[in-house]
């Protein structure tokens, strides 16, 4: 019976727009809009995890759950309490800690590691004057982690701020493009093009009328032929 699960748990995963790229030991599901799991041998990441319990149940326990902000497409307490194990670490800014009520709190800048995983919150946030009030600057955290040797930044919700473009060896970025909540996809592009990702994922690309246009960011980014854009199935 262990076997015959295992097998349907398998064919299961394989369902998913999963990618690991050149000799990378990591592999990215994307679940929709702004969540998707990051896996590496026995390691389980989840981020901003919202929608049906049954997309995630499938995968391993996590045993970190990491959580940008407070908007309802990127936190979902009752779907956290479904998911969650004793073991799971869950980080956040203050204000996502304080509606769980629990939860390791890290505010833009700082530092810590989990199961090996070095984890540092940065800025995120809208620097336009008029998307001001979507995401206030120290609010919500971006996240750079340090999982096997490889550098993957995690952009939440944001603009192209001072913050993104002064990133150094990122191995992957996931990077948000959508109005009137984020940005463009030129900007997204401009920040990508300086700080230089091997690979980048566009990603939170629904919007009000529609979707962003990321055939365009990918054809301004690929103006830089040592950045590969991957583009998954989020919707």
């Amino acid at each position: 019976m262990r076997n015959i699960a295992f097998l349907f748990a398998f064919i299961f995963l394989l369902g998913y727009n999963s990618i690991a790229k050149d000799n990378s030991s990591i592999q990215f599901y994307p679940i929709e809009h702004a969540s998707f799991v990051i896996q590496s041998g026995d390691i389980t990441i989840f981020v901003d995890p919202v929608g049906a319990v049954e997309k995630y149940t499938n995968f391993p326990t996590p045993q970190l759950i990491l959580l940008t902000h407070a908007h309802g497409d990127h936190l979902n307490k009752e779907l956290i309490e479904s998911v969650k194990k004793e073991n799971t670490q869950i980080i956040g800014p203050a204000i996502v800690t304080q509606q769980l009520g629990y939860g390791k709190t890290m505010a833009n800048g700082e530092k810590a590691t989990v199961s090996n995983i070095n984890i540092e919150s940065v800025a995120m946030y809208n620097a336009s004057p008029e998307r001001l009030n979507f995401h206030p600057k120290g609010v919500g955290n971006g996240y750079v982690i340090e999982l096997n040797g490889e550098r993957i930044y995690i952009a939440g919700d944001t603009e192209d701020i001072p913050e993104m473009r002064k990133l150094k060896n990122i191995d992957h970025a996931f990077v948000c493009m959508n109005l009137p909540y984020t940005m463009t996809p030129e900007q997204a592009a401009s920040a990508v093009l300086e700080f230089k990702p091997k690979h980048v994922y566009p990603y939170h690309y629904r919007q009000q009328d529609g979707f962003s246009n990321i055939d365009k960011f990918k054809e301004l980014v690929s103006t830089e032929p040592t950045i590969k854009v991957e583009l998954l199935k989020w919707y």
